[in-house]
């Protein structure tokens, strides 16, 4: 069986359950995908459960999702995950949208209903549950910078940081003008908080990425080998709260960084664990995965 299937074996179920002794039924879409935890982890959950189905990976390529949802259905599909870089094609390409998702202007979570293609959106609530998991400390007591905050995850991350009602909320984009649309949207979201939009040449980024408690990166730099630091020396001091959405690598550029800083660091493994336990509950309501997944996660694959 491979380790990441493509649109190609979406054709037909010889295809994609070939030499497998269950059914694919769910899957995590993204480009690129190789690296993804969730199979393990999702699979586990099922396992646990009694369900007859695989969990695979399937790397979907710009401008597929559509496709790739339309095949999925016809092949039977429960649901899907939606990771980097298509939570936001994945929005348009749902019949309906939950309104936490629309909120967050991002959808994580498919689930392929006999009427309807649903998203949702796991990835704000996994992320509070992560940071007081990680840190010891709820996400409202914070103040918070949000890097990267134009793609789907920054979105949903900001998003619920207004929800949890955070003081101060900085959030960095490669161009600011592209956070106009989410700022407005936070301003409505959470109108006691403080909301500082910034581009990362802005001559104000590492002041204010000292005035606050926690940063995060939500963006994809740090993924590939050779990546830097998302953020210079001068944004970090001892004592931050740095949290990367990247888990693989484990340590990236910036946590590296951070760590030499005397910051207290976290990667995205515990907001992948506890999203992907909230996006099972949308395929499966009754189930309680989040200790399966927890203890797949920590067992080398």
């Amino acid at each position: 069986m491979k380790q990441v299937y493509t649109m190609d074996d979406l054709v037909s179920r010889d295809v994609l359950d070939a030499g497998a002794t269950m059914p694919a039924r769910l899957a995590v879409i993204g480009h690129p995908i190789a690296h993804s935890a969730s199979p393990p982890m999702h699979q586990a959950a099922l396992d646990a459960a009694g369900i007859e189905a695989r969990y695979i990976r399937i790397d979907v390529g710009p401008g597929q999702v559509g496709e790739a949802f339309a095949r999925m259905r016809a092949l039977g599909f429960i649901g899907c995950n939606v990771t980097v870089p298509h939570k936001l094609d994945a929005m348009a390409a749902c019949d309906e949208v939950h309104p936490d998702a629309q909120a967050m202007g991002a959808v994580n979570t498919i689930r392929f209903d006999e009427d309807a293609t649903r998203g949702f959106n796991t990835d704000g609530p996994g992320f509070a549950h992560a940071i007081e998991d990680d840190f010891n400390v709820p996400l409202a007591s914070l103040n918070v910078v949000i890097v990267g905050a134009g793609g789907g995850a920054g979105q949903a991350v900001a998003t619920q940081a207004c929800l949890t009602g955070v003081k101060k909320l900085v959030v960095v984009n490669r161009t600011v003008e592209k956070l106009g649309p989410l700022v407005a949207r936070l301003r409505l979201l959470g109108p006691q908080t403080e909301i500082v939009a910034l581009s990362f040449d802005d001559p104000a980024l590492a002041e204010q990425c000292l005035d606050c408690d926690l940063i995060v990166n939500t963006s994809s730099v740090g993924l590939k080998s050779g990546d830097p630091s998302i953020l210079p020396a001068a944004c970090l001091k001892k004592g931050h709260l740095v949290y990367d959405t990247i888990y693989q690598p484990p340590v990236t550029p910036l946590l590296a960084l951070a760590g030499d800083l005397g910051c207290r660091t976290a990667n995205g493994i515990s907001m992948l664990l506890n999203q992907g336990a909230l996006a099972f509950q949308r395929w499966f309501p009754e189930t309680a995965p989040l200790p399966v997944m927890r203890a797949a996660l920590r067992t080398p694959h």
